[in-house]
């Protein structure tokens, strides 16, 4: 399909012009391939993820995290490499940051709340203008340790757990990436297990004021799900080819 086609379905199924991002998202790095039959899919950018894209002959690349955040001034140095990268493979880049934390589908935590069983009644957590985070009861009310061991298992991560709730989980708050600020708030509209990403010091304390499970389960495992849910739709719609390629990071 076309690559026009494409990206002006995407912007709009992701709502990417209304939602309020750290940089520009959607189409980042635009090639001469124009015809877009094969997405290569992860969360990062790096030379070694956009080489492995191209022998794949991938057209597009479609990410998480894109290479473009805040005010970029120069093209050199590591972005300039990728982005030469890119263009001389005619690799096209497409990014979905907040837009893929938020989505109601195909999102980092409302894929992450169908994993593990949380039936979703609010959405909260708003870095910029629309909440991307998920609470809501679990059903199955696990006990922490097998919560924690589907998480392992489902993410191929190994979770780091502040154990100071319940032994029984009924109600969990999620949001992937860093969420390691959020235990307060998420104490707040009755949650007693907190899963996110990233590990932080500085709120170590806050999960034991709170008396709050907290599930780290690493920035980058939290945010495989949602690029692969999008590549899935996209496969089911428009017939295309989609592999998702994974560099994990260990974060």
């Amino acid at each position: 399909m076309k690559r026009t086609e494409l990206t002006t379905y995407l912007d709009d199924y992701l709502r990417i012009a209304d939602i309020v991002d750290y940089g520009p998202q959607g189409l980042q790095v635009e090639t001469e391939q124009t015809e877009i039959q094969r997405i290569a899919l992860s969360v990062d950018v790096s030379p070694a993820v956009i080489e492995t894209a191209v022998t794949w002959n991938a057209d597009l690349l479609l990410v998480h995290h894109g290479i473009l955040w805040r005010n970029v001034e120069r093209i050199a140095g590591p972005l300039g490499e990728r982005v030469r990268l890119l263009m001389r493979q005619g690799l096209n880049l497409y990014a979905a940051h907040l837009p893929l934390d938020a989505h109601p589908e195909v999102g980092n935590n409302a894929v992450l709340a169908q994993m593990f069983g949380v039936a979703v009644e609010e959405w909260w957590c708003t870095p910029t203008n629309v909440p991307i985070g998920v609470i809501g009861a679990v059903a199955e009310r696990p006990s922490l340790t097998h919560l924690v061991q589907q998480i392992n298992n489902q993410l191929h991560t190994q979770a780091r757990v502040l154990a100071h709730g319940p032994e029984q989980v009924s109600r969990m708050a999620i949001v992937s990436g860093f969420g390691a600020d959020e235990v307060a708030a998420a104490k707040a509209l009755g949650a007693d297990t907190f899963l996110t990403g990233e590990t932080s010091h500085a709120n170590y304390w806050a999960a034991s004021d709170y008396g709050l499970n907290v599930i780290f389960a690493g920035h980058y495992a939290t945010e495989t799900v949602g690029v692969q849910a999008l590549g899935r739709h996209l496969a089911q719609k428009f017939a295309l080819e989609v592999k998702f390629f994974d560099f994990p990071t260990q974060m």
